[in-house]
């Protein structure tokens, strides 16, 4: 085989591999010292066909305004992945954009314009949400949202161990589509010894968390909006086995840390088990798809109307 043919190959498989796959070009991720780490701002990319925006704020979405107009209903949802949507969602087909279709329907004789701004990044818990709202603000939003799911009730302390260590982060671009295809796919990852003590962070996780949970509550109230808490459940939780002796305390000390607190709480677990085909709602065994992410955006939509003393049908958006 000539050197021609080998180049030509080679240049044939990086071609496809950007066009159709979007390798060489992965979203890429700062670190932060309360935070943990933040996607870094003002960058775009498509991931096998799907759209990925990520604007000045590191949120998932167009760039904004700090300060919205007085015709503006602006809502801040404060998420993980299961919010921010990730590689297998499209912008148009994230949770916030669905939601922000839902509440103009709703709100349009109130409201010139809506905004659902998307603070959220893999693997986040409650305290790196909490660490973005103390450090950005709640960009004068009439309601904030934090989107957990059952896990992140035992997520771990804010770190920027992962960024530019572990594959999932990257803090610099490939310098090929192939290079990135064999770090993810061929490579096999290298312990980070800092991650590992993080995992195995003592004492009493579920509290630490609760407390963020509180704190979030507490910042949304002095800032005059309504806080709404909303939890998905994992796969395994729907039907049988159903939660883990674990998972269910954990769960009920939420519900009743919820009361105490007055915090409006949805559990998307018993709405989920009430579906005919809860499996049709999910990506894997905890990410939403988009007939998942359409249901959860019309709850925490129809809950938003309510609060905000709009309440009417919303009608459905796709």
């Amino acid at each position: 085989m000539s050197v021609l043919v080998v180049i030509g190959l080679f240049v044939v498989i990086e071609v496809g591999l950007r066009s159709l796959f979007g390798f060489g070009n992965p979203l890429t991720y700062i670190p932060d010292q309360q935070i943990g780490y933040l996607l870094a701002p003002n960058q775009q990319t498509r991931r096998f066909g799907h759209r990925i925006e990520i604007n000045e704020y590191s949120m998932r979405g167009e760039p904004i305004q700090k300060t919205p107009s007085p015709s503006t209903l602006r809502v801040l949802l404060l998420g993980d992945s299961i919010a921010n949507g990730g590689w297998w969602t499209d912008q148009d087909n994230t949770i916030s954009s669905l939601m922000r279709r839902s509440l103009a329907s709703a709100v349009v004789s109130h409201f010139q314009q809506v905004e659902v701004l998307n603070a959220s990044a893999n693997s986040w818990g409650p305290r790196n949400e909490l660490a973005y709202l103390q450090k950005f603000g709640n960009f004068n939003a009439q309601a904030v949202v934090l989107l957990i799911n059952t896990d992140d009730l035992f997520a771990t302390a804010p770190t920027s161990s992962p960024v530019g260590r572990d594959r999932n982060y990257p803090d610099k671009k490939p310098p090929l589509a192939l290079v990135e295809v064999f770090q993810r796919y061929v490579l096999k990852p290298t312990p980070i010894p800092e991650i590992e003590a993080v995992h195995h962070e003592g004492g009493d996780r579920v509290g630490f968390n609760l407390e963020a949970i509180v704190n979030i509550q507490m910042l949304a109230r002095q800032a005059n909006c309504q806080f709404l808490l909303v939890m998905t459940p994992l796969l395994r939780e729907i039907g049988e086995p159903e939660p883990r002796d674990y998972e269910i305390k954990a769960r009920q000390r939420l519900t009743e840390f919820c009361q105490v607190q007055a915090i409006t709480y949805l559990d998307f677990l018993p709405i989920f088990n009430s579906q005919q085909n809860p499996k049709a709602l999910y990506q894997d065994h905890i990410h939403l798809n988009l007939q998942g992410n359409q249901l959860v955006s019309q709850v925490i939509s129809r809950s938003l109307v309510t609060a905000l003393g709009f309440a009417q049908p919303l009608i459905q958006s796709n």
